[in-house]
């Protein structure tokens, strides 16, 4: 994560609910949990960012209940979730919402899904404490080697490092043009990982 600053968003479906919000620049990592859209646009005009990735479908699918992505994602092993699921709408519309936003603003953003990032990279998936562990071993700092950071934070800093991996063309993107891509990381192992 080197000269230029890279966010990683793990969005909420509803502001009430805390948003996982991580900036990295040069291997530092900062973290936060953050609620609203004005805050996320704040964060993202105060950080100026080469790239923002965020952990949310981007779109709804043209027909039936996945997009194309998904398909994708599900043949090769990856969990996603339907993005017409009741609760998935919710956030799908969120993120288009905050997408227009962004746009706005001069940015874009990619889709990503963090989860399926650490499947590809051969980390554990919901074990929060080694996932913390393994991303200091890989040579991040900061706030993750400060303080026990949420689930949030977690997946927020998991976006972050897809993004960086993109930005280094070692991830492929699945999908279409019409419904979407979702960015996730050519499989390899963690261990071989240095930023």
């Amino acid at each position: 994560m080197e000269n230029e600053a890279i966010i990683g968003i793990d969005l909420a479906g509803k502001p009430e609910n805390p948003t996982g919000w991580a900036v990295g620049e040069n291997k530092k990592v900062k973290t936060n949990l953050i609620y609203t859209d004005e805050e996320i646009l704040e964060g993202i005009t105060r950080s100026k960012p080469a790239i923002i990735a965020v952990d949310a479908p981007f779109t709804l699918p043209k027909s039936g209940i996945f997009k194309k992505a998904d398909r994708e994602m599900i043949r090769r092993g990856y969990r996603v979730f339907p993005p017409s699921l009741r609760a998935m709408k919710k956030l799908t519309k969120r993120a288009m919402k905050l997408n227009k936003l962004i746009a706005k603003s001069g940015y874009e953003t990619t889709e990503v899904h963090p989860t399926s990032t650490r499947k590809a990279l051969s980390m554990p998936s919901k074990d929060w404490g080694k996932i913390q562990t393994i991303l200091k071993r890989i040579g991040l700092e900061g706030d993750i080697k400060e303080h026990v950071l949420t689930y949030h934070e977690i997946d927020a800093v998991t976006t972050a490092l897809t993004a960086y991996l993109h930005i280094k063309s070692r991830t492929e993107a699945l999908g279409d043009e019409e419904e979407g891509y979702i960015i996730v990381p050519k499989k390899q192992d963690w261990r071989t990982l240095q930023i």
